[in-house]
């Protein structure tokens, strides 16, 4: 299972390394709304948390779907910018038809809305569609998605203004030294592109990102079957210091394809008992298994969903559930009339941190 960018043809100077500001600041944000997914961070979430004033908290909670499961496609600049302010800039260029779509793909959770498909601005059996699915995650989900079709133009003025308060908040102070930490990992990236070309510098970014034989891929290995193009465009490559363990990729039809790395840091690991390993490797020893877990990493879903993200039938999927949740990897809670399931996480990473970030990648 891997996402495939075809970059036959494509010149080593159209692959860019480059620091973004606006990437950096959602993966930070991506920790405050996901603290379980990067533990060495915990203590930074807490802080942060603690200090912000009680008004930026709740705007954060009221559009955390645009960072939390996964991140919005125009929260990870194909063209990198020096300032904040000027990726803010760029995303307010953007259409409310393309804006919108790429938020409601994170806000309606795994149920990614069709390219090319009637946009639910202007046709009204998607608009409906896409309020479902949203509702279907949450209220908060679901109130967000209807303020955003009702009136795009006042929740990106307000999302922007969230952004800017989070920069004067704790992000502004984190970059100072965030960046010098990217600025050296992106020399050494540079610096591998130029004289050893795409391979060296596609390795040194993840065992998981490699040049394929032909030389006209680049293959990330990551828990889905995926395939884009970089011809024309070209491909972005952005380090992160908070992004670990992310590997986060924009691939959708109409954008160029980016992926945002972690940066080398120090790791964690816990001692696990052999009896818990046994009895989850069992569990885990299904590729359907893997799909439904990665999913789930990504917040709660409902069997439906899943079943919809993995075109598989839902009492298939419910068979699935039944094996990982014995082996204690997931809890079962009742929302209304619907059931979400929730990955352990911290289950999970007692198997270890290579199981955990192929899961999380």
């Amino acid at each position: 299972m891997t996402l495939r960018i075809d970059i036959n043809g494509l010149p080593p100077e159209r692959l860019r390394f480059a620091a973004s500001p606006l990437a950096e600041l959602t993966a930070m944000l991506h920790v405050l709304a996901e603290p379980g997914h990067h533990p060495r961070l915990a203590g930074w979430a807490g802080d942060v948390w603690a200090g912000l004033r009680p008004e930026l908290a709740e705007r954060l909670r009221e559009a955390e779907f645009l960072w939390r499961s996964s991140r919005a496609d125009f929260l990870v600049p194909a063209r990198p910018r020096a300032t904040l302010a000027e990726e803010l800039d760029d995303v307010d260029r953007i259409d409310d038809e393309t804006y919108v779509t790429s938020a409601l793909v994170t806000t309606c959770g795994s149920n990614r809305l069709h390219f090319g498909a009637p946009s639910p601005l202007a046709d009204a059996t998607a608009r409906e569609r896409a309020l479902g699915l949203a509702q279907a995650r949450g209220a908060l989900q679901g109130a967000f998605a209807e303020r955003l079709l009702v009136d795009p133009a006042v929740v990106r003025a307000r999302v922007r203004h969230t952004l800017e308060q989070c920069a004067e908040a704790f992000f502004d102070a984190a970059w100072t030294g965030v960046a010098v930490r990217l600025a050296t990992d992106l020399r050494l990236k540079n610096d591998l592109l130029k004289r050893q070309g795409i391979g060296a510098a596609l390795a040194s970014v993840s065992e998981a990102v490699t040049l394929a034989p032909d030389g006209g891929h680049i293959v990330v290995d990551k828990l889905q079957d995926k395939s884009t193009s970089a011809q024309g465009t070209g491909a972005t490559f952005i380090p992160s210091v908070f992004g670990h363990p992310h590997l986060v990729a924009v691939y959708a039809p109409g954008w160029q394809p980016v992926m945002q790395y972690p940066v080398a840091g120090p790791e964690q690991s816990e001692p696990v008992s052999l009896e818990t390993v046994t009895l989850r490797l069992e569990a885990l020893a299904h590729p359907v298994r893997l799909r439904l877990l990665r999913t789930l990493a990504r917040g709660p879903h409902t069997t439906g969903e899943l079943a919809q993200a993995w075109e598989l039938s839902s009492p298939e999927v419910s068979r699935h559930l039944a094996v990982l949740r014995r082996a204690g990897l997931l809890t079962a809670r009742r929302h209304g009339r619907y059931v979400h399931y929730t990955l352990e996480l911290p289950d999970l990473t007692a198997l270890g941190s290579d199981l955990l970030a192929a899961v999380l990648r």
